[in-house]
């Protein structure tokens, strides 16, 4: 029995030992990880700093028998309390990264964490139950026993950094390969391709608005429309990808890792361009079961993919639910996002950045108000209920704003029942308002009070809002953008 004590304490000793060398060989990584879990983000930084300290401090107190006992406490209330973390992020579909052992290893929080945490917990209780006597053999009851003991140490730390430093150069090696891809995809013999039709990669559809529909053959050829993807009720990622893009077939990879697993909560869509043959040869049979291929790049200009690879994630609903992730760094990025985040919930989204340096107002409800149309008809929140609605601020000092509306008036007369209400927060005077002759309803709000708390940025721009007087997009900024929330324009 005590040599099977022994055993348990050295077994336990090399986890947190390893586990807090590592996580102190990445702060920052550790930080993140408590933030994801929930640790307030003011005590994340101490956090990340006492936790590998007292992992490393239990992990010591296993060697001697006089410490053991109290190591095995410290041991299973901080394994009680990963448990605890994970069940509770498991029961909120989310899976962040358990930066178990640090820089060395680290993983998505899922049932197979869960069980090697519970391994290690019913360990330590073990040692608890023996009680503070009875710890097994003592490792350093002789010369040669601490000898031993401080081998064991040097060889543990030892190895914890030979560990960290391949790391390092595997992961330098791949960031060298990924730039030798993007050297390749740009030029060929040293000459540099225009790129002027590439646009920004951060443009795109704004969020809230629908994905285009579309009819594409798979690999095979059989005709897939979009309601055929979202008839799933899941959330998609759609990667377009090219079969002369290096890079796309670089991060192929991952990508299979991702899908397997987000398998059942995320479906995964290529559509890429050329022919059959040639995406067989590029992406593998794997990937086939999940390739649509475009005529050209339609519906990758339609949505503002205008690089590869790009990655765009669009809600079970299907409207679009995140900024273009141009890039793999950027796909990589949001691939995480996603893990981490509770798919269930309502306003499931993920942005670049706050653009303009406000964040969206998705999810949050519309102001209280009460104003006056242009026809002397009162207008309040409550008249927001029941129906979607845009919501359009704009000046009749700005000249986008007048050049919108023809189109306004054309769209008012084709409009069927199940297009948005269309609700105009402007200024000026009432006369200039009547002479557009539009038919919807016109508020005149000099201080654009309630369009600021709408979340307005310049003239034009619009928000969607939902039948519950909550907002669902982002601002739409400029005329194409408001169209796209209609589903009535791409951009260009």
């Amino acid at each position: 029995m005590e040599i099977i004590l022994l055993l348990i304490r050295l077994l336990l000793f090399a986890v947190f030992a390893l586990a807090g060398i590592g996580k102190l060989l990445d702060l920052e990584g550790s930080e993140k990880a408590l933030k994801a879990f929930g640790t307030p983000e003011e005590f994340a930084k101490t956090f990340a700093v006492a936790l590998p300290f007292a992992e490393i401090v239990f992990a010591v107190c296993f060697l001697f028998t006089e410490t053991s006992w109290l190591g095995a406490i410290g041991a299973l209330i901080l394994l009680l309390s990963f448990i605890g973390g994970m069940i509770w992020q498991i029961s909120q579909g989310k899976a962040p990264d358990c930066h178990c052992f640090g820089q060395i290893h680290s993983e998505p929080v899922g049932r197979k964490t869960l069980i090697r945490n519970i391994g290690f917990a019913v360990l330590a209780l073990a040692l608890v139950a023996q009680g503070r006597d009875f710890q097994g053999l003592n490792l350093a009851d002789t010369d040669s026993g601490m000898i031993q003991t401080m081998m064991i140490l040097a060889l543990l730390v030892l190895s914890a950094v030979i560990v960290y430093f391949l790391k390092s150069i595997h992961k330098q090696q791949e960031q060298i390969i990924r730039r030798m891809d993007i050297l390749e995809a740009l030029g060929k013999d040293g000459t540099a391709l225009e790129r002027s039709d590439a646009g920004d990669p951060g443009d795109g559809l704004p969020i809230g608005s629908p994905f285009p529909d579309f009819e594409l053959p798979d690999i095979r050829g059989r005709r897939v429309v979009f309601n055929d993807i979202i008839s799933e009720n899941r959330p998609t990622l759609f990667f377009f990808v090219s079969p002369t893009c290096e890079p796309c077939k670089s991060l192929l990879p991952e990508i299979e890792a991702w899908r397997t697993e987000l398998e059942n909560k995320v479906n995964f869509v290529f559509v890429s361009s050329g022919k059959a043959d040639e995406n067989l040869e590029k992406f593998s049979e794997k990937a086939a079961s999940y390739i649509l291929l475009q005529k050209d790049r339609e519906v990758a200009e339609s949505v503002v993919a205008l690089w590869t690879p790009t990655a765009l994630f669009v809600g079970a609903e299907g409207k679009i639910a995140s900024h273009p992730a141009a890039g793999d760094t950027a796909i990589r990025e949001l691939v995480e996002k996603i893990k981490a985040e509770n798919l269930s919930r309502d306003f499931v989204y993920f942005t670049n950045g706050n653009r303009n340096g406000r964040s969206p107002k998705i999810g949050e409800r519309i102001p209280e108000f009460s104003l006056t149309d242009i026809k002397d008809r009162e207008i309040n929140t409550q008249d927001f209920l029941g129906k979607t609605t845009l919501a359009v601020f704009w000046s009749l000092g700005c000249p986008y704003c007048r050049d919108m509306v023809p189109e306004l008036k054309a769209w008012e007369e084709t409009r069927d029942e199940s297009a948005p209400h269309l609700v105009i927060f402007s200024d000026g005077e009432n006369d200039e308002h009547h002479d557009m002759g539009l038919e919807s309803q016109i508020v005149i709000e000099k201080n654009y009070a309630t369009a600021t708390k709408m979340g307005m940025q310049g003239t034009p721009s619009a928000v969607l809002i939902n039948e519950k007087g909550e907002i669902v997009s982002e601002t739409a900024a400029g005329a194409a953008r408001i169209w796209a929330l209609l589903g009535k324009r791409k951009l260009n």
